[in-house]
This record gives structure tokens, C-alpha cells and sequence, in this order.
């Protein structure tokens, strides 16, 4: 008889930046405000010898409460309309 395992909930939450260098430090003010919430942060642009991509994209794993969570999807929301930012749910 095995016993029933609580259900967990990893969020990951992905940001587009179309304009890294401008729009980096309002966005690293927030993530510094909500840093207690998020468990891993991963930072990606395109580079070379030769290139620096002006995007970028930051993968967070959250581990925060979900209203915490939506306040700083809200506050990045209110940043720049250009800024994507998606929202993955996975139920283990």
C-alpha cells in the first residue's frame, strides 16, 4: 500500500527583452524585489566574438506563493509593452 503523494506545482516563468540593455535594469529591480521567490534564474542572449544580441531571455523557477508570483508578473507587466513574459504551469 503505498500513500498518496501531494500534489506539487513547478512554475516557470519566462521573459523576453527586446531591448536588453535599456530595459535590464528596471527588470533587475523587480526580479531583486521578488528574489526570495524565485528558486533559479537563468539568463540567455545571443553572443559572439563578433555579436551581442540587443534581446534576451530570463527563465525563473519560482518557488514563492502564487499571489506573490502574480504581483511580480504584474509589476514586470507594467514596465514596457514589449516585454513578453509567459507563464508555465506543471503539476507533479
Amino acid at each position: 500500500m503505498s500513500l498518496p503523494t501531494k500534489t506539487k506545482q513547478l512554475i516557470v516563468i519566462g521573459i523576453y527583452l527586446p531591448s536588453r540593455t535599456k530595459q535590464a535594469p528596471a527588470v533587475q529591480k523587480i526580479l531583486t524585489k521578488y528574489g526570495c521567490s524565485i528558486k533559479t534564474r537563468i539568463g540567455l542572449h545571443e553572443s559572439s566574438g563578433e555579436f551581442c544580441a540587443p534581446y534576451g531571455l530570463i527563465i525563473l523557477e519560482m518557488s514563492g506563493s502564487a499571489e506573490t508570483i502574480n504581483e511580480m508578473i504584474a509589476d514586470l507587466k507594467s514596465l514596457d509593452q514589449a516585454i513578453i513574459i509567459k507563464k508555465m504551469l506543471f503539476k507533479t
